[in-house]
């Protein structure tokens, strides 16, 4: 029986895709390199940055430099597009309400992580925050669930990992949870569907209905 709900941070909680494209963009043009396409930045959200920019095309010699300047640019850029998804609020208000456990297992740094939640008043649902400071092997590795695991005192068995990317799909997969893949995040119900969710649905208001149901 489900009973702790690990949540995917950006495509699943909030909309941060325009933040993060446009980040991207200033750091490309900062560096004096061609601007990447909308397409290839987004199939990079997801995983820690560095990957993130290799999938947008950043030269392998240049990624430390461009995080840098990412890192930099972000917090001038980013937070004023990054909004939560329609429901999103309602859904967690109901699946606290219903006693499940939760927490976030983010490829997103810690400290970006806790300024989103507070500004959008949502913190209170998370009980641990699992970032990509917190293992040593990122997404699609299982080690970010297992060490939120770990925190709740729950087992994978008691576990839903949800989220909008083949990379979240995986990694619950590889923790040996069940998986639920959103599909109005940044990877389409095909690609989603390549990496054999349990469950797929395509409003997060959706969940406490599927978990009724569970």
């Amino acid at each position: 029986m489900v009973k702790y709900l690990v949540f995917d941070f950006d495509g699943t909680i909030a909309d941060s895709t325009e933040g993060i494209l446009q980040t991207t963009r200033a750091t490309f043009a900062r560096m004096g390199l061609p601007v990447p396409d909308d397409a290839s930045v987004r199939q990079g959200i997801g995983l820690p940055l560095k990957g993130a920019l290799r999938t947008a095309g950043m030269p392998e010699d240049r990624l430390d430099e461009a995080a840098d300047i990412y890192h930099e640019v972000f917090y001038e850029i980013a937070p004023k597009h990054i909004v939560l998804f329609p429901g999103t609020k309602e859904a967690l208000e109901k699946l606290a309400s219903r006693g499940y456990r939760m927490a976030i297992a983010t490829s997103r740094s810690e400290h970006s992580l806790v300024m989103l939640l507070g500004e959008h008043g949502i913190a209170k649902y998370f009980e641990v925050l699992g970032s990509v400071g917190c293992v040593e092997n990122p997404k699609p590795a299982p080690d970010i669930v297992l060490w939120v695991l770990g925190r709740l005192g729950a087992t994978p068995e008691q576990a839903l990992v949800i989220g909008d990317t083949v990379y979240d799909i995986q990694m619950g997969k590889a923790a040996r949870c069940s998986t639920c893949a959103v599909t109005y995040g940044n990877h389409g119900p095909e690609q989603l569907r390549s990496a054999e969710p349990d469950y797929i649905i395509d409003d997060l208001r959706e969940l406490p209905r599927l978990l009724k149901e569970y």
